[in-house]
């Protein structure tokens, strides 16, 4: 008797499990419309600001003034390699002969006998030239320096202008930028790329007991200018 009961209960159960299922296939899924799993032209367009528990909107920027800050980080980088080479040689033979020439009698000229023989003249040139070159120059330079807003173009271009100074003792560094950039292309944290800018212009200094130690003298200057050898 028991076990008959519990057989009818389970039945029982397992037939209503079968009908509630038919009846959640058989529904409109119009229902789930806030859900990702309802139909894309059903439901209407869900947000992350919506959705999530932890966004938060990031602040429109403001419009860059003149007189603003913007740091430029200078990431600049060049390698040039070249070689050269010369091999001349020149020379040259020769021989003149005079035949015929004159002598002065009072007020006439009359034909030299030449009884000493014909003058010759003879010489030889020989010039050898050869010279080989050979240069490879690397060039880096990263820093990052903040410029001021100068000018605002009219196409919205911003005209950026920078000064930096540093000592450290005797030593003294003295940078200079300047540049065309647009406004679009500064990020989100106020700086920007060296190569995003147009017509740009780094100056650096050096001065001090280092720079004394390398550099050349008027003299050498002179030299390399006329290049005498």
């Amino acid at each position: 008797m028991t076990v008959n009961l519990l057989k009818t209960e389970a039945i029982a159960m397992a037939g209503g499990i079968a009908l509630l299922l038919s009846t959640l296939i058989a529904t409109d899924a119009s229902a789930q419309n806030s859900s990702l799993v309802g139909m894309g032209a059903q439901r209407r367009p869900l947000t992350l600001a919506e959705q999530s528990w932890t966004h938060r909107l990031m602040p429109e920027p403001e419009p860059i003034q003149k007189n603003d800050l913007v740091t430029v980080l200078v990431d600049y980088k060049t390698q040039v390699a070249s070689e050269g080479e010369i091999d001349r040689k020149k020379k040259a033979d020769g021989t003149l002969t005079l035949q015929d020439w004159i002598l002065l009698k009072g007020w006439w000229a009359v034909p030299d006998p030449q009884t000493l023989g014909d003058p010759t003249v003879s010489g030889k040139m020989d010039n050898k030239l050869k010279a080989e070159a050979t240069l490879e120059a690397r060039d880096t330079m990263k820093l990052s320096i903040a410029c001021r807003v100068a000018d605002i173009r009219p196409n919205g271009n911003l005209i950026l202008e920078g000064h930096r100074t540093m000592r450290n003792n005797t030593e003294q560094w003295d940078i200079s930028l300047t540049g065309e950039v647009r406004t679009e292309d500064i990020s989100v944290d106020n700086t920007i790329d060296s190569e995003a800018i147009a017509e740009l212009n780094v100056f650096k200094r050096e001065s001090g007991h280092v720079r004394d130690g390398y550099r050349r003298g008027w003299f050498l200057k002179w030299l390399d200018v006329i290049q005498p050898f």
